[in-house]
């Protein structure tokens, strides 16, 4: 007999997550080409400003945070205090990025390049992209505008359920405030279908389309544009509790989009040509994600505002939070007609500062792109293989003691 018990923790307050497009690519992908290298040269192909301004960022995350803290358990225990000391040694080492040569002979010297795992099996790693979408929207109900982006319901309640027996197991558990029972939060269908959370005045705005509304909770955040001219930053408040369950994946499964063409512009097409059948598609997944209007953004898992081709996704259960990283694969390049013209080399120093829903295990990663349509296209095909290293310095190496 298994004995145990539920403890309620508390309503929800706004936190800085966000759903990762990993969502999307990262599972309905089963294979891609390759596209690393085997061990970094340490070229990189943007501008020291991003990298010093998501350095700076980082730096700004681990400065809250006790030195003794332990950061990331892979590929090694690393606290705040070491992670923090490599991101300064290496900001000051920036004034020799214009002097390659130099650049890399005391990079080498002084930084530690450790892989993202030390089992050869699982060196290559799965790099998908995400962005900040552009949605236009209404803060008012209208029937141009009249799909709604909701913020966080007042019954939406996370609990700690405690097993006893065999062993003791603690599992957090986000379902609904109710007098005699804990049951499931409303599902997708049961809010955009049924409409169980209208009424409530928890609207922050309205939409024109559901489908916006549907990819915004994929990505997590984005900018509303309003009829006014005015933008608003909107950002990951919360989440039903629900599974998430892939579209791409079902559309695949029912023969209705090849394996190599899927992307999220050819889900999006497929479910433009096919009105019939969206909504069905969208109820298949029951994830839901709750919003907050922000004044900026957009910011990443660590509260931090992400850098666009330099903040990486990873597993926060597992990488170092903030921490420097390397990046060797291959990236889109999209033409203006929003077709992929070929791939080319992406190697450039990231900081380890998201996460997301989907972003799991050894063997993925996730790159901001940026913000707007460009950024969104290269997103939505990035999907390749490649090297995730981290960088550590050489006296500061040491894996923290449990």
């Amino acid at each position: 007999m298994t004995l145990g018990y539920l403890q309620l923790i508390g309503r929800f307050k706004p936190v800085f997550w966000r759903s990762a497009l990993g969502l999307l690519a990262g599972v309905i992908i089963l294979a891609s080409p390759t596209g690393a290298v085997a061990q970094p040269d340490w070229a990189d192909d943007l501008d020291r400003d991003s990298l010093r301004t998501a350095i700076r960022r980082s730096i700004s995350y681990l400065d809250k945070l006790p030195r003794e803290r332990v950061v990331g358990e892979q590929p090694r225990r690393l606290s705040a205090g070491q992670v923090l000391d490599s991101l300064r040694a290496f900001e000051r080492l920036l004034e020799r990025w214009d002097c390659r040569p130099c650049f890399q002979k005391e990079l080498q010297s002084r930084f530690e390049l450790v892989p993202s795992s030390n089992d050869t099996e699982l060196e290559q790693v799965l790099f998908t992209g995400y962005y900040q979408p552009i949605l236009e929207a209404s803060l008012t109900r209208t029937e141009e505008y009249r799909y709604p982006l909701y913020g966080t319901p007042a019954d939406l309640v996370m609990a700690e359920r405690v097993t006893l027996t065999p062993e003791v197991r603690i599992e957090r558990v986000i379902g609904r405030a109710d007098d005699v029972s804990f049951p499931a939060y409303y599902s997708r269908r049961e809010i955009d279908e049924a409409g169980a959370l209208l009424g409530r005045g928890i609207e922050l705005a309205w939409a024109k389309d559901p489908v916006d509304i549907f990819f915004l909770q994929i990505q997590g955040s984005g900018v509303l544009q309003l009829p006014d001219g005015r933008r608003i930053h909107i950002g990951y408040a919360a989440q039903n509790g629900q599974p998430y369950r892939s579209i791409g994946r079902l559309l695949i499964d029912q023969e209705k989009i090849p394996k190599e063409e899927m992307s999220m512009q050819r889900l999006r097409r497929y479910l433009a040509e096919n009105p019939a059948e969206r909504d069905e598609i969208l109820y298949y997944n029951e994830s839901y994600v709750f919003f907050r209007l922000l004044e900026d953004g957009p910011f990443g898992s660590l509260g931090v505002t992400l850098t666009p081709g330099r903040s990486l996704a990873t597993d926060s259960r597992l990488f170092p939070k903030g921490a420097l990283a390397f990046v060797a694969t291959e990236q889109p390049v999209v033409g203006a007609d929003g077709e992929v013209r070929s791939w080319e080399p992406l190697s450039r120093f990231m900081l380890n500062q998201d996460t997301g829903g989907a972003i799991r295990g050894l063997q993925r990663g996730d790159i901001y792109f940026g913000g707007g349509a460009a950024a969104g296209a290269q997103a939505g095909y990035m999907n390749r293989q490649g090297k995730l290293f981290f960088l550590v310095l050489k006296d500061k190496a040491a894996a923290v003691k449990r």
